[in-house]
């Protein structure tokens, strides 16, 4: 079976606001199966639902594995929320869904997330340095937000216009 394709900016699916996963039935396990496939794929360390035209609030991270063969250890998060957030940190983000783009966030430097697994049960994560930083940012595309909003007015209109551009160039081909 092929691999699910990861939407892309200006998609208006990923500015949409996911709605919280009632129950855990084999469709969400399947969902955050493919979720981890594509983002290993791809390769990233995050991927969440709503990438993947899923407006559920899910994600699956992986900040410790490499696509040089590191070991792979991916958690699910179902109905994840921030509970604690401390400092400050600047992080250079990119993402699956902003093709071709990075540019410095400002993120808090730690975090702790209460979310659900995949089995039911409660997990409470905390995190500092990029695991942090990841598990904001999955967050952030459940609320319809993009790594890009958290940046300058002046970056993001630069980015959309060159993003606009190789759109239309790709459609003449």
């Amino acid at each position: 079976m092929p691999l699910r394709e990861v939407l892309q900016f200006p998609d208006p699916r990923l500015k949409r606001v996911s709605e919280p996963i009632a129950t855990i039935d084999e469709e969400i396990r399947a969902l955050a199966r493919d979720m981890c496939d594509v983002m290993y794929d791809e390769p990233g360390i995050g991927l969440a639902a709503p990438q993947l035209g899923a407006a559920v609030r899910m994600f699956v991270i992986d900040t410790g594995w490499n696509d040089e063969g590191g070991e792979r250890n991916p958690l699910t998060l179902i109905n994840p929320e921030i509970v604690h957030r401390q400092g400050v940190i600047t992080w250079e983000e990119g993402c699956l869904s902003v093709p071709d783009y990075t540019a410095d966030v400002e993120r808090a430097a730690e975090v702790t997330i209460k979310a659900t697994d995949l089995d039911g049960a409660e997990i409470v994560e905390k995190a500092e340095g990029l695991r942090a930083v990841c598990l904001q940012h999955e967050l952030d595309h459940l609320d319809g937000i993009l790594f890009i909003d958290r940046i300058s007015r002046l970056k993001r209109s630069l980015y959309v216009k060159k993003r606009k551009k190789q759109l239309t160039l790709e459609q003449e081909e």
